[in-house]
């Protein structure tokens, strides 16, 4: 974890390039990392870890989102995601519902590759239409 108030993109790219290094991906062989930037300036990474059941996988960047949970944060203003793709890998659909979970529209998404390639995004972009829970559920038998 870095504790910084004044963290860029770049450095954050950074971060998950170093943490895609410990990436656990036997499987697929592709190996990703993310570095979650939250709004008190520390830095949380996460790397995916494959399991031989796909569905046990865990992504990336909901490792990450995962490690700032448990040290109490959950307010975040960007996101760095590293792959070796061009153009780079974008989060799957879980990821994007774990983000859009702790994050609004405006959230920054800095995506690389390892061949310098660089895509942005606000994650209003990505994933415009989240899942919206409905605040009382109906009875049960009325609709």
């Amino acid at each position: 974890m870095l504790a910084s108030r004044a963290v860029d993109a770049e450095t954050l790219l950074d971060r998950a390039r170093a943490a895609r290094e410990h990436a656990y991906a036997p499987y697929s062989d592709f190996a990703v990392g993310a570095a979650l930037l939250a709004e008190d300036g520390r830095v949380f990474t996460g790397v995916n870890v494959e399991n031989r059941s796909f569905g046990l996988s865990l992504c990336a960047e909901r490792a990450a989102v995962a490690a700032a949970v448990a040290a109490g944060s959950r307010r975040f203003r960007a996101i760095a995601v590293v792959t070796a793709t061009s153009p780079p890998a974008a989060p799957c659909g879980l990821c994007r519902e774990t983000l859009a979970e702790f994050c609004g529209p405006e959230l920054a998404i800095h995506l690389a590759g390892l061949d310098g390639g660089r895509r942005d995004f606000r994650l209003g972009e990505l994933f415009p239409e989240p899942f919206v829970f409905p605040r009382e559920a109906p009875a049960p038998g009325r609709r």
